[in-house]
C-alpha cells in the first residue's frame, strides 16, 4: 500500500486545481455506448483519455472507474466535478500516472435516467445490479476498445456517495480485479464492514490502496466512521481522510484529486 496511515490529515488541493489552465496539454472526454448483456440494452458511459493518448501508440494505460451518486448518471462528474480539468492539471504538474478514466452510469436498468423517485426500490436494486454490468459488460468493452492494461494492479474503482458505497462493495468483493479502491462520502448502501472485509489479513495483502474520505459535517459520516473503525481494529492499511465540510462537491473533487495521484 502506498500509504498506510490509519488516520490522515487531509491536505486541501492547491488553489486552482479545478480551474482550466492556459498553455497546457489537454486530454479528451467523450461519451461511448456499449452493449450490456446484464441489462439487455445499450448503455452510456463517458471516457476521459489523457493528453497524448493514441489508439495506435505503444503506450498502455491503467483504468480508473469513477462512479456517481444516487441522483446522477454518467454525466454527473462531468457536469459538476470537472474531472477532465482536475486530471489535465495533474498531468501538467507531472503528478499522475498514465490512465484513462471511465465514468459509467451506476444505475443498471432499462430506464437508467435519474428521474422520478431516485430512491424507488427498483432504482436502488439497479445500483446493485451494476456490479454485473461493470464486470461482464463495461470492463470487457473498455479492454477491447482502448489501449489499457488488464491486470488488477492497473485497475481502480472509486466514487462519491452512492458510488462510494458501490466502490467499496464491488472493489472489496472483487480484489482479483481491483487493487485500488476509493470511497468519497460513502452512502448507506455500503455493506457492513464485516461483510466487506471478512478476512482482514487477506484483504490487507491484496490491496494497493484503500482510500476513505468524508466531511466532518456530513450526516452520513457514520458509514465512514464504522468502516474506518473496523479497518483500524483489524489492521487493514487504509487512508482515512476526515475533511472540513458536508456531503458535497468540494469534498468529492478533492477526493478525486488526492486519490488519483496516489494510484498506479
Amino acid at each position: 500500500m502506498n500509504e498506510s496511515h490509519p488516520n490522515y490529515k487531509m491536505h486541501t488541493a492547491p488553489a486552482g486545481y479545478d480551474k482550466e489552465r492556459e498553455g497546457i496539454a489537454r486530454g479528451a472526454i467523450h461519451t461511448i455506448e456499449y452493449p450490456s448483456t446484464t441489462v439487455g440494452n445499450t448503455r452510456k458511459a463517458m471516457v476521459y483519455m489523457p493528453p497524448g493518448y493514441s489508439a495506435s501508440a505503444g503506450q498502455e494505460y491503467s483504468v480508473l472507474y469513477l462512479l456517481h451518486g444516487i441522483g446522477g448518471d454518467e454525466m454527473e462528474w462531468y457536469n459538476h466535478g470537472r474531472p477532465q480539468i482536475i486530471l489535465d492539471n495533474l498531468y501538467a504538474d507531472q503528478m499522475l500516472k498514465p490512465m484513462i478514466v471511465v465514468l459509467p452510469n451506476g444505475r443498471a436498468m432499462l430506464n437508467d435516467r435519474a428521474e422520478g423517485d431516485t430512491f424507488a426500490p427498483d432504482k436502488l436494486q439497479a445500483f446493485e445490479t451494476f456490479e454485473s454490468d461493470l464486470l461482464y459488460d463495461l470492463i470487457p468493452y473498455i479492454e477491447a476498445n482502448y489501449r489499457v492494461l488488464t491486470d488488477r494492479t492497473h485497475r481502480a474503482i472509486a466514487g462519491l456517495s452512492m458510488g462510494g458505497g458501490q466502490s467499496l462493495n464491488i472493489g472489496l468483493n472483487n480484489l482479483d480485479r481491483f487493487a485500488w479502491i476509493g470511497a468519497f462520502s460513502p452512502a448507506p448502501n455500503t455493506k457492513l464492514p464485516e461483510l466487506l472485509v471478512p478476512e482482514p489479513q487477506k484483504t490487507a495483502e491484496l490491496l494497493s490502496l484503500l482510500w476513505l474520505s468524508c466531511g466532518d459535517l456530513d450526516s452520513l459520516k457514520h458509514v465512514s466512521d464504522r468502516t474506518h473503525a473496523y479497518l483500524a481494529q483489524h489492521a487493514v492499511p487504509h487512508i482515512w481522510a476526515e475533511e472540513n465540510g458536508g456531503h458535497d462537491w468540494p469534498i468529492w473533487k478533492n477526493g478525486l484529486y488526492q486519490f488519483s495521484r496516489r494510484i498506479f
